[in-house]
């Protein structure tokens, strides 16, 4: 296992966990319909940022799962574990996503707690794109790796 995510589990921030294709799936169906979300017209700025940003984490959740961990939720961090997870299981080349990623659950969480009219059309529409290109890796990695949870 990848040191961090060995770290993390041995600190419980991680938990081992046994995930089935129906829920791999499930969570799949949960990506496409926060992408359609998040393309609907005249929803704000800032609730199509903030489902895209869902469908990332997503599939962020998704990878974790397939490799038989989870986050823990009863402790803090874990939408930043999981998408810090992102490069541990895929490869050093997903460095860049996962910090723009994280970068984007900061903007997300100014959207929904603290501000509204946080986000421009361009920072939506941008995080749209970046988790289709993130979707389509993910379903090569599956159909690499674990084909078993493929549903192709």
């Amino acid at each position: 296992m990848i040191k961090n995510l060995k770290k993390w589990l041995e600190e419980g921030t991680l938990k081992e966990y046994k995930s089935t294709k129906e829920e791999i799936a499930q969570l799949f169906r949960i990506v496409h319909r926060d992408l359609a979300d998040a393309e609907i017209d005249g929803l704000s700025e800032d609730r199509r940022f903030a489902t895209a940003y869902n469908a990332g984490l997503q599939l962020a959740t998704i990878l974790l799962r397939i490799i038989g961990l989870r986050t823990n939720s009863h402790r803090a961090g874990h939408h930043r574990i999981s998408i810090d997870a992102l490069p541990e299981i895929l490869g050093e080349n997903f460095q860049e996503i996962s910090d723009y990623l994280n970068s984007c659950r900061i903007k997300r969480n100014i959207c929904d707690y603290t501000n509204s009219g946080e986000t421009t059309k361009a920072e939506a529409d941008e995080l749209i794109e970046e988790i289709k290109k993130l979707k389509r890796e993910i379903h090569n990695w599956i159909r690499r790796e674990h084909a078993h949870f493929s549903n192709d």
